[in-house]
């Protein structure tokens, strides 16, 4: 097995125990709930086939719906999360560049686009997950409150995580 199979499939298991054990049972008033198990999806490799991508975030999804009990939540906005991945990789990203920058982390892409790329995916898996949670139109303040609130939580662990973990590298 190659070295980034390895180290993706360590950091699918790591991600996955610190959300249902730790994370899940963090809510901050009811209105901020942090999802850090997307990291997996944002920082896999540039090189990863779609249908790859779609099938993992799929797998993770299912994962995290297993331990919440909801029948197919994350798992649908995982998905979307995987689908808005190639949007924004292939707008903001030129092609030429994967062989100098394989994976999306913070200290190969930049404080600048990591931020960037890291808010817009979380806000709009956060969006469609609490939506899909919520299902009504009636509570809309609340539920925004509730996306913004959860993907701020979300974004500030994603950037601590990436300086704890991830050695700084020269870009060229």
């Amino acid at each position: 097995m190659s070295k980034t199979i390895i180290v993706n499939l360590i950091r699918f298991i790591v991600l996955v125990f610190i959300q249902v054990f730790l994370l899940k049972n963090i809510n901050l008033y009811g209105l901020s709930t942090p999802y850090l198990y997307i990291l997996f999806i944002l920082l896999l490799p540039f090189e990863v086939p779609n249908i790859l991508l779609f099938a993992l975030a799929f797998i993770l999804g299912i994962t995290i719906d297993a331990f919440y009990d909801t029948p197919g939540l994350h798992a649908a906005a995982c998905v979307l999360l995987a689908f808005v991945r190639i949007l924004f990789i292939s707008i903001t990203v030129q092609k030429d560049g994967f062989d100098n920058e394989p994976e999306p982390t913070l200290s190969i892409m930049g404080f600048r686009w990591f931020f960037t790329y890291a808010v817009i995916l979380t806000l709009v898996h956060h969006f469609f997950l609490i939506n899909l949670e919520v299902f009504s139109l009636s509570q809309l303040e609340l539920t925004i409150s509730r996306v913004l609130l959860s993907s701020l939580f979300t974004v500030f662990l994603m950037l601590i995580s990436g300086l704890l973990f991830f050695k700084r590298k020269e870009r060229k």
